[in-house]
């Protein structure tokens, strides 16, 4: 992500901090044709890409390759296309699609964006570190992809402490099963790890991307932080913030802002973004305030100021653009690179091309839905991968690729060993559409109920406390 007016290669640039800028600079380059932009700024990011490129070259001794990062714990099969519009897969912040019925090609995505594949022997080191049996979110490639995640854990066993920051944009009042992802696998991280964690709540950035008031949008930041707490974190260890709310308390959060924003440019986040000359200003500075939480100076009453405590961020995969520049920023104004764990995305009700809205009520199973909504949006909505008839699905089995029912149940039953029989029993036509539709309403019943009755125990005094900035139970 760098221009031709800031391109020096310091001497202590990594070969893969120099893979990460062509391939972000890369899909600059392919936004800005696609957006049509002037001859003039495109090929300016040309040039600046083909000055990147001879920089790895120079660097590493060889050409850059798509999909081959300069390191060996990740062979990638260089053939797999980069560009998105090549792959039928489109994936940015705000919208996720893809032509197959499978989902988003998520090899492809790692290679795409430049990420590590999480692999066995990862996930074994996890453990082993951790002394805990994987999330099985980890060990069914829910989690799928990071970013110096092995840095985290060599910190982890040096007695070097971390923290956690994910987040949350609140766009109603009422989040959907696809919402608790992050927040069920944050949770776990913070209770085997022991590490402090902040999460935002993006009431600024609903604002000024969706027709609400600056009022509407800081409510539901309040009620999605009901949603949050009662996923059960600890008061001692998590704080909770509004945009709206903290950034007027923090000088060292709105300082970070600053930072961010002067080393970056409007062609950067053009490019990382799509930003068109129409949208408002006030979209094309957001990601410096989604970038500021990665850096420990933004929260002073945690870290006591303490500017070299690394971040590890644990999001769905689409949110990947803001830390990529984040991470290009990070050494340029004098801090640790956060690190990051990324999610599959969560499937609407309807199939695997999108993922799901809170926009749309029939996509979603939603947290306040009643145990009859649920039954009757899995039954009439869940796209089954079954066969048109009984005889030929008994036949000919059932595709668990497509069905979204057997879908949610790698997200939320927990029990592999009924996960695998339901697959071997759904695949081979033991077991029908409507049965298999069953267990997952069966499944999410008491899991929907459970949360409502943790909610209602949510008081707008306990809401407070989590919002408010405070030292936690840690000593730094």
């Amino acid at each position: 992500m760098s221009t031709p007016h800031n391109r020096e290669m310091s001497s202590s640039t990594t070969p893969m901090e120099l893979y990460e800028k062509v391939a972000v600079q890369g899909d600059t380059v392919r936004l800005l044709k696609s957006n049509k932009a002037p001859k003039e700024e495109t090929d300016a990011a040309v040039k600046e890409l083909l000055a990147l490129k001879l920089d790895y070259k120079t660097l590493t001794g060889q050409e850059y390759k798509v999909g081959i990062p300069p390191t060996n714990n990740t062979p990638i099969n260089s053939n797999s296309p980069a560009a998105a519009e090549d792959d039928g897969d489109y994936v940015d912040p705000w919208t996720v699609q893809t032509s197959s019925a499978k989902g988003v090609d998520y090899d492809k995505l790692i290679v795409r964006f430049g990420s590590n594949k999480i692999d066995q022997a990862l996930i074994d080191r996890i453990e082993q570190v951790t002394g805990q049996k994987a999330h099985h979110f980890l060990r069914r490639g829910i989690f799928f992809s990071h970013r110096d995640l092995q840095q985290i854990l060599d910190a982890f066993e040096t007695k070097k402490s971390f923290y956690l920051y994910t987040g949350r944009g609140p766009s109603s009042e009422s989040m959907h099963m696809g919402h608790l992802i992050p927040f069920i696998f944050t949770k776990w991280l913070q209770d085997v790890f022991n590490v402090p964690l902040a999460i935002q709540l993006t009431d600024d950035e609903k604002y000024l991307w969706k027709d609400i008031t600056l009022e509407q949008a800081y409510k539901y930041a309040v009620e999605n932080t009901k949603d949050i707490i009662a996923c059960g974190f600890d008061v001692n260890k998590t704080f909770i913030f509004s945009d709206l709310d903290y950034m007027g308390q923090s000088p060292g959060f709105y300082q970070n802002v600053v930072k961010i924003q002067k080393h970056v440019t409007f062609n950067q986040v053009k490019g990382i973004f799509g930003f068109g000359d129409s949208d408002c200003i006030g979209k094309i500075s957001f990601p410096a305030i989604q970038a500021a939480p990665s850096f420990s100076t933004s929260f002073p009453q945690i870290f006591n100021g303490q500017k070299d405590i690394q971040c590890l961020i644990p999001c769905a995969i689409d949110q990947d653009p803001y830390f990529r520049m984040t991470r290009d920023v990070a050494p340029r104004i004098g801090y640790p690179k956060p690190a990051l764990l990324h999610s599959v995305f969560f499937p609407a009700l309807q199939g695997a091309q999108t993922k799901m809205s809170a926009s749309d009520p029939n996509s979603s199973i939603f947290l306040t839905d009643t145990p009859k909504q649920i039954k009757t949006k899995i039954n009439k909505h869940a796209f089954s991968g079954g066969k048109d008839t009984i005889e030929e699905h008994q036949q000919f089995g059932g595709n668990c690729e497509v069905d979204v029912s057997y879908m949610y149940l790698t997200f939320f039953l927990e029990d592999d060993e009924k996960l695998d029989k339901i697959k071997q029993d759904y695949s081979s036509g033991k077991l029908l559409t409507g049965e298999l539709k069953k267990i997952l309403i069966e499944t999410l019943q008491p899991i929907i109920a459970a949360h409502q009755v943790r909610r209602k125990q949510v008081t707008d005094e306990m809401v407070k406390q989590f919002m408010t900035p405070r030292k936690l139970a840690f000593d730094f």
